[in-house]
């Protein structure tokens, strides 16, 4: 019983501390001048990437009118939706969880950038 207590309380505190990270927007827009020689999120476009307007919810490898990889369509037809951990995964090392995809970007180290840039996109994706 206590072990299960225990472990309960280890997992709300680990949810409470993962969900509070920076989450800062203007700061996620910054860091999102990466990815804007391949991505546009403020506008339903796409260019060399595929618009990341209303990216949170989507299936992977589904946004209308671009040609994603073999491995990007796959990834969605196994279920992957973007959401905030599958985003938080992807963007960490996007070759890693998606092998065969077209994205050269190698990813975000910091978790903070990540983090920062999950909330500019969610502006985009209400």
């Amino acid at each position: 019983m206590r072990a299960t207590a225990f472990f309960a309380v280890v997992s709300v505190a680990t949810f409470i501390t993962g969900q509070s990270q920076a989450q800062d927007a203007a700061a996620g827009e910054k860091v999102f001048t990466k990815c804007k020689v391949c991505h546009v999120a403020d506008e339903d476009k796409n260019k060399v990437g595929p618009s990341l307007n209303g990216v949170i919810g989507r299936t992977a490898g589904t946004r209308p009118d671009f040609k994603y990889s073999e491995a990007m369509i796959a990834a969605g037809k196994s279920g992957v939706v973007w959401d905030e951990p599958t985003l938080t995964t992807y963007l960490q090392d996007p070759k890693a969880m998606v092998k065969g995809s077209k994205m050269a970007f190698p990813g975000l180290k910091k978790d903070e950038d990540v983090a920062n840039v999950i909330a500019y996109l969610k502006q985009f994706s209400k």
